[in-house]
């Protein structure tokens, strides 16, 4: 702040514009094949403005398209003939959204639930996709949750989303980024943001202390402010409520479940989801049972929270419950298995066995997470009857010592993660037992596991033939990798991340075809003997088409110091 006059940003310049708009619109060097279309193109990047989100959405929107008729259709459009007023949404957004699939217009509406500038979950945003059944019906082989992907992957190539990268802190500590590679956060721009807003005002509101009454039209509320007790927006003639959120309730509201989720769940009989997190519950009403069409439930981070109500079990719909982190609940009910539908489970439990999983309970169950089960020593019993199981993610149970002989007879096992269990060492099994498994894992991920010394054959030899991921980080015990790794014949992608002990790769590692990607991170011993151009060793993977080699003595000493921090 000073009497210097300031200085206004201005607009890219057209070069500047065409240039990034060409980038957007061909993959690289194919614009020189289509120079009617770049004559085209000119003329379109000037209704910009040289706003540089609006020439990225309109190259994203030309992408992939080569007949003049679909660029001249954009150059022409009567949307850049209406009146613009200062606040009004980018013509070119407003473009991108009526060239979207009408189902994904829908999901769209969905980003305006939460404030500017938040960071979304994948996981989390298709759930409430599936729970208000705005997903088109799976092709072939495919899940709900392979239809969600789609659909965000979309978003992406648009640019009406963006992902999200972790931290520089992260970077540089190589610490976890949770579910990594299960799941990917994002963003939106403020003027996305405002879009989904206004093409959906009327059924998506955002309630804060300032909120006199909501319309009785609003199908999706979303609340983040605590002083909103003291507003009478609950009525009876909201009927069409079908998702609720609450943000950002601080701890020391006690009285948060009766003044706001029992008018909740007495008024809003249709809901299919509710998202309860970090809330100060120690219990849910009972007629919480009465939500007979509740798909979506999250209660993470609910602190204090000790147990579920007896009518839990007539939640027959529910398709996703999230029981994880900070809860007080010391076991896992009986009311829960018999909830058929359920796909995907996450939960935090105070015991050390969890009861028997039972023939015929959760066999639709595909995403499975146990987090933070401090006391539980080892999975339970029936986990061969979960035959849809995709995914299984065993995160911080400093007790747990799971056999790898447990998860065999998952079959459509996909995902398995692994994260700072201390006691696991997935021990090999005898050499001479022969079991011919037919397995389906895709990516394999450990992390932090301190007893670690050898990789379960039983598991990864099973799926030779397609599993495609490893990753390994922080497993400071192990320090070879068996020569049967060169059997995964199918492996595209290998990490090994601040493993100091590791001292080499198998002997014949070209014999892995199919691996396009080689990664070693803060292992010294590695980094010497494989250096480019220089390691001993580097002949031996000069064939693999990305290689990073990284090693900085900082790196190890912020390893040490990390781990040492979680002994205490």
């Amino acid at each position: 702040m000073s009497s210097i006059p300031p200085y206004g940003p201005k607009g890219l310049s057209l070069e500047n514009c065409l240039t990034l708009f060409t980038k957007w619109a061909f993959n690289d060097g194919e614009e020189r094949h289509y120079p009617n279309l770049i004559r085209i193109g000119k003329e379109i990047v000037k209704k910009s403005k040289g706003i540089p989100l609006a020439v990225i959405t309109l190259g994203s929107l030309l992408f992939k398209k080569t007949n003049e008729s679909d660029w001249i259709s954009i150059k022409e459009s009567e949307i850049w003939r209406l009146e613009q007023k200062e606040n009004d949404i980018l013509p070119e957004l407003k473009l991108s959204y009526n060239h979207l699939p009408s189902s994904l217009q829908r999901c769209l509406a969905f980003f305006s639930l939460y404030k500017k500038d938040a960071i979304y979950n994948s996981n989390e945003v298709i759930r409430l996709w599936m729970a208000n059944g705005l997903l088109e019906h799976p092709k072939r082989k495919q899940e709900w949750e392979d239809v969600g992907e789609q659909y965000l992957e979309e978003l992406l190539s648009r640019c009406l989303i963006q992902k999200v990268t972790s931290s520089p802190l992260y970077f540089a500590l190589k610490l976890h980024v949770r579910d990594r590679g299960l799941y990917f956060t994002f963003k939106m721009h403020d003027l996305v943001h405002d879009l989904a807003s206004d093409v959906f005002q009327k059924e998506c509101e955002i309630v804060n202390s300032q909120t006199k009454m909501v319309d009785e039209k609003v199908r999706h509320l979303s609340f983040y402010d605590e002083k909103l007790l003291e507003v009478p927006w609950v009525s009876k003639n909201l009927k069409k409520v079908r998702t609720v959120i609450i943000h950002d309730v601080s701890k020391e509201s006690k009285t948060i479940h009766k003044s706001l989720i029992n008018p909740c769940v007495s008024n809003f009989k249709y809901l299919r989801a509710l998202k309860l997190r970090y809330l100060p519950l120690t219990t849910l009403p009972n007629s919480i049972g009465a939500l007979k069409h509740l798909k979506d439930l999250d209660l993470s981070q609910c602190q204090g929270l000790q147990e579920l109500p007896r009518s839990f079990y007539k939640l027959r719909s529910l398709q996703s419950l999230n029981l994880e982190e900070d809860t007080d609940l010391k076991q896992l009910p009986d009311s829960v298995q018999r909830l058929i539908e359920i796909t995907h489970l996450e939960i935090t439990i105070k015991a050390k066995h969890l009861k028997e999983i039972r023939a015929g309970c959760w066999t639709s169950l595909q995403y499975l997470k146990l987090h933070s089960c401090s006391k539980l020593e080892c999975l339970p019993e029936g986990m061969q009857y979960l035959k849809s199981l995709r995914t299984l993610v065993l995160f911080d149970c400093a007790k747990l010592v799971p056999s790898p002989r447990s998860l065999k007879f998952l079959s459509k096992l996909e995902n398995l993660k692994i994260n700072s269990c201390r006691r696991i060492n997935l021990e090999m099994e005898p050499e001479e037992e022969k079991d011919d498994l037919q397995l389906s894992l895709k990516t394999f991920s450990l992390f932090q596991l301190r007893a670690l010394r050898d990789l379960p054959r039983l598991l990864l030899q099973g799926s030779s033939s397609t599993l495609q991921q490893i990753q390994i980080t922080w497993c400071r015990q192990l320090s070879i990798l068996p020569a049967w790794l060169l059997n995964l014949t199918s492996l595209q992608e290998l990490r090994v991340d601040t493993c100091r002990n590791l001292s080499a790769l198998p002997e014949g590692i070209g014999r892995l075809t199919n691996l396009r990607q080689l990664t070693m991170v803060g292992c010294p011993q590695l980094s010497k003997r494989y250096r480019q151009n220089e390691g001993e060793d580097w002949h031996k993977i000069a064939h693999i088409q990305k290689v990073h080699i990284y090693h900085d003595p900082a790196d190890e000493e912020a390893s040490t110091d990390a781990e040492y921090a979680d002994e205490d």
